[in-house]
């Protein structure tokens, strides 16, 4: 018989974390019956339930299946015990992040709705620091032109840090990750380590820009729209920074700029396709919380900072085209508070789904999962 040591601290943390049906599970495999998604050798999310209730920590967080898992909620609605595998697995899947990150205290500050106010100050006070030395705390006289307000040189200063430090820490946790993936190889993987291909990376790439695992929802089926939304947002949005970045260091070109630029047309569309996405997350979420659930508060803590970072970007530009400084610089202001937030604590947060969760598609890819 195997050697195994219950670690029921680990037990609580799921708990904790979301799971807090765990204990209902009586391993009857409905969930993985149901689920469309699960392959039928060693089919989820029944392994890991059990696994979650004797709290084997180093199982859970080398599985790839937490992550295979897309949280459709068929599981969760069909579940004779209302023992909840979906959340419990978006539960495993939050410590799992907070598992391959570091600093440690960071990821356990963002899981933790207590710490919101210092998380937030972080952003606010370096922003402040930053425009206090620089002589910018007051708002500019004149054409509101917010690189009066706070230069271009200065916002990189403090976001290409910030985005260094973000990638940084996806680095380590993924290294570390795909390290742990090649214990559960059963013999699967190569000499010396598994290297992803090509072959296995480029049809993931084109999955998740297809969203078809999410169309394979039934309980759910509003999420893959929505998610669409927001995945394509964020790919927009990328887009027009780099645009941005060419426009000022290529082409000596400064903002504000025209409305019917290439620029600010892709901006503006992505930032409402973004609006729009997320608002169906919530709607969707609203719909199913009687079959499914409404979502943990490190959901939640993610659908509120894009909100943020969406609003108040599309009002900093509608109050600047209205000529209202005293609302325009302010509202920029917690826009730059709200990126800082959504990129320097990525690594730690529901955004850290799309690195790990691509990982564990190329592995599954890898190896023939």
């Amino acid at each position: 018989m195997a050697d195994i040591k219950p670690n029921l601290k680990f037990v609580k943390q799921i708990i904790s974390a979301g799971g807090c049906s765990l204990k209902k599970c009586y391993q009857c495999a409905t969930c993985a019956v149901v689920c469309k998604l699960s392959p039928d050798d060693k089919p989820f999310p029944r392994k890991e339930m059990i696994n979650a209730q004797w709290g084997l920590k180093d199982k859970l967080v080398s599985d790839p299946d937490i992550w295979l898992c897309h949280q459709c909620s068929d599981c969760t609605a069909y579940c004779p015990r209302g023992a909840k595998p979906g959340e419990v697995i978006g539960a495993i899947r939050k410590l799992s992040i907070a598992h391959y990150a570091f600093p440690k205290f960071l990821a356990m500050m963002v899981g933790q709705i207590k710490y919101l106010p210092l998380l937030i100050a972080f952003p606010v006070l370096v922003l402040l620091a930053v425009l206090a030395a620089t002589g910018h705390l007051n708002i500019p006289p004149g054409e509101i032109v917010f690189g009066h307000f706070l230069p271009h040189t200065h916002i990189d200063a403090i976001f290409i840090p910030v985005a260094m430090f973000a990638t940084l820490v996806f680095a380590g946790g993924v290294i570390r990750f795909w390290k742990s993936l090649q214990t559960q190889c059963n013999g699967k993987c190569e000499k010396g380590g598994l290297i992803p291909s090509p072959s296995s990376i480029i049809p993931v790439i084109l999955e998740i820009l297809a969203h078809s695992r999410f169309n394979k929802c039934e309980v759910n089926k509003g999420r893959a729209l929505a998610h669409i939304g927001v995945l394509y947002g964020f790919i927009g949005l990328a887009i027009t920074t780099a645009l941005a970045v060419f426009y000022l260091y290529i082409l000596g070109q400064h903002s504000p700029y025209p409305q019917l630029s290439p620029l600010k047309i892709i901006g503006n569309v992505s930032g409402i396709m973004l609006l729009i996405g997320i608002t169906l997350m919530v709607i969707n979420r609203f719909k199913v919380k009687v079959k499914a659930s409404i979502g943990s508060y490190f959901d939640w803590l993610f659908i509120g900072v894009i909100y943020v970072v969406v609003l108040s970007g599309l009002l900093a530009e509608i109050t600047r085209l209205a000529n209202i400084a005293i609302l325009a610089y302010p509202i920029y202001f917690i826009h730059l508070v709200s990126v800082f937030f959504l990129f320097f604590y990525a690594p730690y947060s529901k955004l850290a789904h799309v690195v790990y969760r691509t990982i564990a598609l190329v592995y599954a890819k890898q190896i023939q999962r």
